[in-house]
């Protein structure tokens, strides 16, 4: 048993590289860079279909990049006074680059915990 205090790395290493929470060596996501899961994992044949976490990904997305973002446009707003297209260009690919980059594992962590927690269809 884990102890209370040290944090459990392992949901959040399956997320990263998109694992099976069951198996750890299938993927739970469909070819290509796509937010879809599978019906089934290929490896062990864990039951992902009936998995739904919503918007969930989504909306924790939005509160950490919202938290994180605005204070730091805010800052090279009143620090430098640069032209708002740099505002546009900077902020928007940066927005863009982060919610592409961290949506999928953000999606793929909530599946681990569920199952971890044994949430839903996930059950072991």
């Amino acid at each position: 048993m884990a102890h209370p205090l040290i944090p459990d790395f392992e949901p959040i290493k399956l997320a990263l590289f998109g694992k099976c929470p069951k198996c750890r060596e299938g993927t739970i996501f469909r070819e290509g860079f796509t937010l879809d899961i599978r019906e089934h994992c290929e490896n062990c044949g864990l039951n992902l279909g009936e998995h739904d976490c919503g918007d969930g990904p989504a909306v924790f997305l939005i509160f950490i990049l919202g938290f994180l973002l605005v204070p730091a446009a805010l800052y090279l707003e009143f620090t430098f006074f640069p032209p708002l297209w740099v505002h546009m260009v900077l902020w928007g690919s940066i927005a863009l680059g982060a919610t592409l980059g961290s949506l999928r594992p953000l999606k793929a962590y909530i599946i681990a915990l569920q199952y971890k927690h044994d949430v839903g269809a996930l059950k072991k």
